[in-house]
């Protein structure tokens, strides 16, 4: 059987129009800066040119880094979203993709999209902005220690958060949203939790026995967030064995917790010292305490009632 490489040969020979169009791929491969460039660059021989022109052809044709494409969706490339590369393995010429900028950048906003987590947070919140945050004399404190924060978290993520202390309404849980979106451009994951709702759900989650899993996320998740802690119904359950196992965690591995809520620290310590059962129950109260100022600063946050407005 005669070899497939001369019998096209034969066939290319016979064939003018093919031979013609043959030529005219060379000539515009070969016209190319870009081609021409890399060809001279790496002395890419003659019979390698030869071998390779469909390649040379393939990448000419195609957008490189975005450069034709008006977005991801209209990319013109034959694989959307990857850009082609040429190089040289071992003396022969090869044609490899990556992912363009466009598609980098998409799967980057993706991903960043998924580092907010939330359990039963209202959307305005997940989407507060830091810019968007009132910059009064009363918030001057809460403003500065959480730029302080946000700031060494681009290097390391520091080991303490903020017990963010105040009045209904003065947007102590807008600063929660605000700087969890700041730690989204971080690449810094987070997880803010309704206290409420969160110890309803720790409930539920003893019938379908996913209790275990998700106090291990609760646990490391990068950036924790309890929103007004204090306004849950109190339990001895809740305090001891989940909420002081969750923050005794995160202190050994210096891992930031932040905190929302109507009581300052002295006052919260009395409220989880009243247990459901009608007891009272200061050392396990003040072991909460002492873990809570482990993983956060106290900071109060005043102003006037926005939830007015």
């Amino acid at each position: 059987m005669e070899p497939i490489q001369a019998s096209l040969k034969k066939w290319m020979k016979k064939n003018k129009s093919f031979q013609e169009h043959y030529t005219n791929i060379k000539r515009e491969v070969l016209k190319d800066p870009e081609v021409t460039e890399f060809l001279t660059l790496n002395k890419v021989n003659q019979k390698e040119i030869e071998k390779n022109l469909m390649k040379l052809y393939e990448y000419k044709s195609q957008s490189k880094q975005c450069n034709h494409c008006s977005s991801l969706k209209g990319c013109i490339n034959i694989l959307p979203g990857y850009s082609p590369i040429l190089h040289v393995e071992n003396g022969e010429l090869r044609l490899i993709y990556e992912k363009c900028h466009q598609n980098v950048l998409f799967e980057k906003q993706k991903k960043q999209q998924n580092l907010i987590q939330s359990l039963y947070m209202p959307k305005e919140i997940l989407q507060a902005t830091y810019d968007k945050i009132d910059v009064t004399l009363d918030r001057s404190q809460a403003i500065r220690e959480t730029s302080q924060f946000l700031e060494l978290a681009k290097t390391e993520l520091p080991a303490k958060g903020l017990y963010l202390t105040g009045p209904f309404g003065v947007g102590k849980t807008y600063f929660l949203g605000a700087v969890a979106n700041k730690l989204k451009e971080l690449n810094i994951s987070s997880m803010l939790i309704y206290m409420p709702e969160f110890v309803r759900e720790i409930k539920t989650s003893i019938q379908d026995n996913s209790i275990n899993e998700k106090i291990d996320y609760f646990k490391n998740t990068d950036v924790l967030m309890f929103d007004d802690i204090g306004a849950e119904t109190q339990s001895a359950w809740i305090r001891d064995e989940i909420l002081g196992s969750i923050l005794q965690y995160r202190m050994m591995e210096q891992l930031p917790v932040f905190f929302t809520s109507n009581y300052n620290l002295k006052q919260l310590e009395q409220h989880l010292a009243n247990t459901n059962r009608g007891g009272v129950e200061e050392v396990k109260a003040g072991r909460v305490i002492e873990r809570i100022k482990q993983v956060s600063k106290e900071v109060s946050l005043d102003g006037e009632n926005r939830r007015d407005k």
